[in-house]
């Protein structure tokens, strides 16, 4: 099935609503433990050198800097001849998710990764926090009601002095996508959300595709083996016999269905070997079969990620999951 040797050809890439092109899989930086800053910086120029283009991280997951540090000593080794050749992807974090402070939020970010600009800036929740509130370290007192309006309109701000190439949402519903439509001077070019063959979003996909938003995929394998997530994907018995007869892996079946699905992919491993496989999806001489997909289709639903923290019953702000899932 072609799924041996190193990857043979660029990784493609999907042009945004923004007119930019981004990378069709992306390398996530976010993790419960990360390595020790020096171990990650050289995991990020190993994943330059297999041939990586799209790197995405945040302001919460506290690898911006190892990130900027990547990028510049593989423009130093010239394995990229120019900052162009890699696609960042930064997040703005709900305690900065209030009008006044998402530009400070992004200047802060770009001095983290030493870049003049970010290719993709999402706000990374619906949700606003307290500004004083540090990182993960809240409570439902630090949950303020989310102001859509005003923040995105400070994300436009963001993109039209040139500091965010495109800009987007990450873990938004069609319905607050469609207040922002109804108001916003530039459309978001993405939204980042939970999707994997155990939690398809096909009504989200298909609302994203209508409006012309690209779907990006966080957590396309489910699992985190922490407080969040699922075993729903690796462990799943129809994937094992799916990888089996192809002679591949779970993960490279379960990559290769989002990839097929037209989303992108944020893949998150520091194991070289793992960084590897994720790209070999790429290699496959034949997409899933129709068969294959229909033993997909019946895995059944899992949502690793409730978002249950992001919840105050008495307010402000959501009072329930559904509400924040709506």
């Amino acid at each position: 099935m072609g799924n041996v040797g190193t990857p043979r050809s660029a990784i493609p890439e999907v042009r945004l609503s923004s007119g930019h092109k981004m990378p069709q899989i992306g390398l996530g930086t976010g993790a419960a433990s990360l390595p020790p800053p020096q171990a990650l910086t050289a995991i990020l120029i190993e994943a330059i050198e297999m041939g990586y283009r799209h790197f995405d991280t945040a302001a919460v997951y506290g690898s911006e800097e190892c990130l900027g540090r990547a990028v510049a000593e593989a423009l130093e080794r010239r394995l990229i001849r120019s900052r162009d050749e890699v696609f960042i992807t930064s997040k703005l974090w709900c305690n900065n998710a209030d009008p006044d402070l998402v530009l400070p939020a992004l200047k802060e970010t770009l001095r983290r990764l030493g870049l003049e600009y970010v290719d993709l800036y999402l706000i990374h929740w619906p949700v606003r926090m307290k500004r004083e509130t540090e990182g993960l370290n809240f409570t439902k007192e630090s949950l303020l009601e989310f102001d859509a309006k005003g923040t995105w309109e400070a994300m436009e701000e963001c993109s039209k002095l040139g500091l965010a190439k495109s800009i987007g949402v990450s873990n938004f519903g069609p319905k607050k996508l469609s207040q922002i439509l109804q108001f916003c001077s530039i459309p978001p070019a993405v939204n980042q959300v939970e999707m994997n063959v155990a939690w398809k979003q096909e009504k989200l996909r298909e609302y994203c595709r209508d409006k012309g938003i690209h779907a990006s995929a966080w957590s396309p394998l489910a699992s985190n083996g922490s407080s969040w997530g699922s075993m729903a994907v690796m462990e799943s018995p129809i994937l094992k016999s799916i990888a089996e007869a192809r002679g591949t892996t779970v993960a490279q079946v379960a990559l290769r269905w989002v990839h097929e699905q037209g989303s992108t992919a944020i893949v998150k491993s520091f194991n070289k070997e793992r960084m590897r496989d994720n790209l070999r999806i790429l290699e496959w001489d034949e997409p899933l079969t129709e068969d294959e997909l229909e033993k997909i289709r019946q895995i059944p639903p899992c949502q690793g990620v409730r978002g249950d923290v992001f919840v105050n019953e008495n307010g402000p702000g959501y009072t329930s999951v559904d509400e924040l899932w709506e």
